[in-house]
């Protein structure tokens, strides 16, 4: 049922208030009196995916936010106050024990990512068993999350949780994936179509397995206090300067180099900076952040994080590196 929705595209040009309409249609189609299950993230995918269910079902949609302790700075309790108002069966479930405890000790990538996708579908699973005839799982899957993980016989680049990272047994009749014909500024736009506000359809990407990817090596709750802080300083100043940019984030790289902390030797971590332009998340530009950006973004960091002794900035483009780091 799934490439139902990619057919829904004729040629590269799409008109979203078509598709809109038609895919409503498919929806019902595909759900009939059905209840639906969400895996709300707060992302732009997922927020869409939330509005267009509750257009075509409305009342039978249930909005779950996995809170897996992998988010950014705050972002567990801003994504709670955009959703838990609306009519969309908003919980939030704190898993951040669990997603910790799997993830110990793994480094490889795509280790993350799939365990990352198993660990969402049994945290599904479990809420749909407290609810009343939930048979369908619903994803906001885009069209370059299906191109990336290996679709149609193209190369895998990286399993995307939600499409190359899921179980075989998935405890669900059917999944739900609307947008997943649809490229990331497209669903910007059949957000926009569908009422929802600049500040969820504007927002930068966020990968599933959350800073899983951006922390190389071992996933620790340490590490991933350092990631946080270190992201939200360079997305603040980036914010505040007017950079353009698609997508901007700090990565946890696991290295380790010597420096001076209080006219002392330090031994601390590296923190590498990432910002691209893109219009399509297939290939990306690296943005020119102006240095003195750079050079504040790393005095703060280095001075705030006691913890951080270097930080660098990443200008290779896509290809040949992705946008995120694993």
């Amino acid at each position: 049922m799934k490439n139902v929705y990619e057919a829904l595209r004729s040629g590269q040009e799409l008109d979203i208030g078509a598709y809109e309409s038609a895919v409503i249609e498919v929806i019902k189609a595909q759900v009939g009196s059905g209840q639906v299950l969400l895996g709300l993230s707060g992302g732009v995918d997922s927020s869409v995916c939330a509005a267009l269910l509750a257009k075509a079902i409305p009342g039978r949609l249930h909005c779950i936010f996995v809170d897996h302790g992998l988010m950014r700075k705050n972002e567990g309790d801003e994504v709670e106050a955009a959703f838990s108002g609306r009519d969309l069966n908003f919980v939030r479930i704190d898993a951040e024990a669990r997603f910790l405890d799997r993830l110990a000790g793994v480094a490889e990538p795509e280790a993350k990512r799939k365990i990352v996708g198993e660990e969402f579908i049994r945290v599904f699973e479990e809420a749909a068993r407290k609810l009343k005839d939930v048979q369908f799982l619903a994803q906001g899957t885009i069209y370059p999350d299906v191109v990336e993980s290996g679709a149609d016989g193209a190369a895998i680049i990286k399993s995307h949780h939600n499409v190359g990272g899921l179980p075989d047994d998935i405890g669900f009749k059917e999944l739900v994936e609307p947008l997943r014909g649809l490229y990331k500024q497209e669903v910007r736009e059949l957000g926009r179509n569908l009422g929802l506000p600049a500040e969820l359809t504007e927002r930068q990407p966020f990968p599933g397995p959350g800073l899983s990817v951006r922390c190389i090596g071992a996933v620790t709750k340490e590490r991933l206090d350092i990631l946080r802080d270190a992201d939200a300083i360079f997305r603040k100043e980036i914010e505040a300067s007017g950079v353009e940019s698609s997508q901007y984030f700090a990565v946890m790289t696991g290295v380790r180099s010597v420096g001076i902390k209080g006219g002392m030797r330090a031994y601390g971590f590296t923190i590498a900076l990432r910002a691209v332009k893109t219009a399509d998340f297939m290939t990306a530009e690296v943005a020119k952040v102006p240095y003195e950006v750079l050079d504040r973004v790393s005095e703060r960091i280095a001075a705030e994080i006691p913890e951080v002794t270097r930080v660098v900035y990443d200008v290779t483009k896509k290809p040949p590196g992705t946008v995120e780091w694993e």
